[in-house]
């Protein structure tokens, strides 16, 4: 046997040892997220007036924000971002992005609406929400567990990632680049996590 095929097969095995090692880490990644908390039952609205509740997570892999329209803070900031991540991941309906406003007294109907479409959003995966101030921040404080004292200045500037059962895997800085990276990669793996569910499913 020549040695060029002698390292062409040690190669092999090293590339594919790489291989496993990289799956490997990936799914262990995806399963060391704890849960932190669990989505509870609630109902809102969005932006087209129809309703969204609990049981519209169920099953997805879904990026929860908490906002409001009239907001020149972070929220421009936090929004860019997500729009960064509704166009990438734009051809996996299993990913949606759930935007809450904060102050529902001024957002609802077309100020969604015409908010939303600033973003470019134009389906049913990224839903900007409304409802009952009560239910804003039961779905806030009560299960995200982030602050709802003195909304909607004080509203919390975390992602949060909910995943599968509605379970609460991790947060994530909203106008940090780096944390929106880490997103991006957990997104990503946990996809993989369910196609992989649906195939066996399916099989």
């Amino acid at each position: 046997m020549s040695k060029v095929i002698v390292t062409l097969l040690i190669l092999a095995v090293i590339l594919g040892s790489v291989a496993v090692v990289v799956l490997y880490r990936a799914e262990r990644s995806r399963s060391e997220l704890p849960v932190l908390g669990q989505v509870g039952a609630f109902t809102m609205t969005d932006q087209y007036g129809r309703p969204f509740t609990d049981a519209d997570m169920k099953g997805k892999l879904s990026v929860v924000e908490f906002f409001f329209t009239s907001c020149r803070g972070p929220c421009p900031i936090m929004n860019g971002y997500l729009a960064e991540l509704y166009r990438a991941f734009d051809e996996a309906e299993q990913v949606q992005f759930v935007s809450c406003s904060v102050e529902p007294a001024v957002d609802a109907g077309a100020r969604l609406a015409e908010y939303a479409a600033q973003f470019g959003v134009d389906d049913q995966r990224w839903r900007f929400l409304t409802g009952p101030m009560e239910t804003v921040v039961q779905v806030c404080e009560g299960y995200f567990m982030l602050p709802a004292d003195d909304l909607p200045g004080n509203h919390s500037t975390r992602f949060a990632l909910v995943y599968r059962e509605n379970g609460i895997r991790a947060y994530y800085s909203g106008t940090d680049a780096a944390s929106v990276n880490v997103l991006r990669t957990h997104l990503k793996g946990m996809l993989e996590g369910l196609g992989a569910m649906v195939t066996e499913a399916e099989g």
